[in-house]
């Protein structure tokens, strides 16, 4: 009953601002539009790979894709304190709290995006085309090269949030510190197998690539609680309430 409760006020308070967001993305992919060219020859030129469309419409939809990919990308600061302004509505999470998640949120996603662009994304590229020959060459679509480039950036971007979703979990007292160190084992597998779907390539460097900071990010989430207590904080809650009852009972 909490729970559908909560979900009520999350998605009602989300709901405000769907407008916003909605006139912002499309006013910023317009803006970006104009520079789409140049996004696409900088993902061109860093991957070295030379791009053909087959259809007349591919050129335009693959700068339209990049647009908006842009757009996210410009307005993910605005996106994110959407989200954790609607998610902090049922669990009392505002002030300088809803600006540290706001804040290291941003931080995350540019910085798993970052690492996906130089890092990951070359060595996959780079392993997925190892598999040619002089007697067949690769011919790569604009637009599935763009749709790919986009998403797997987005997807790293998103994927380095982990920290802080451990971290308001255990804040609003859905998990404990304790919970996420007894389920390491799950949470490797959990990684390797979310590695192996979203990495470009099958290999072990390319999944190492992704599982590797994703393994040092949840050590990182659960060292933070440690520091700022929560758990503690959890305990304490518990502890008062155990006692209130057996005063109650002891009443009766």
């Amino acid at each position: 009953m909490k729970v559908s409760k909560n979900l009520i006020v999350f998605l009602s308070e989300l709901r405000k601002s769907i407008k916003l967001l909605g006139i912002s993305l499309l006013v910023m992919t317009g803006c970006i539009f104009a520079l789409s060219s140049g996004l696409i020859s900088l993902f061109q030129q860093h991957l070295d790979e030379q791009l053909y469309f087959f259809s007349v419409a591919g050129p335009f939809l693959a700068h339209v894709k990049v647009s908006f990919f842009g757009a996210l990308y410009v307005l993910m600061p605005l996106l994110t304190y959407v989200f954790w302004k609607a998610m902090g509505k049922p669990f009392k999470v505002t002030g300088k709290r809803l600006f540290w998640f706001v804040a290291t949120t941003c931080l995350l996603f540019y910085a798993g995006t970052i690492f996906c662009f130089l890092v990951t994304l070359p060595f996959g590229v780079q392993f997925l085309l190892s598999f040619q020959s002089e007697d067949m060459r690769a011919v790569i679509s604009i637009g599935r090269f763009v749709s790919f480039i986009t998403l797997f950036i987005l997807a790293f971007g998103v994927i380095f949030e982990l920290p802080v979703f451990m971290i308001f979990s255990a804040q609003v007292g859905v998990f404990t510190r304790r919970t996420f160190e007894k389920n390491r084992r799950f949470a490797v597998l959990g990684i390797a197998i979310l590695s192996a779907l979203l990495t470009p390539t099958p290999d072990i460097v390319n999944m190492a690539l992704m599982g590797g900071p994703l393994y040092l990010l949840y050590e990182a989430g659960i060292l933070l609680i440690r520091i700022f207590r929560l758990e503690k904080a959890q305990d304490s809650a518990a502890l008062v309430a155990g006692e209130a009852k057996i005063t109650e009972e002891n009443q009766k």
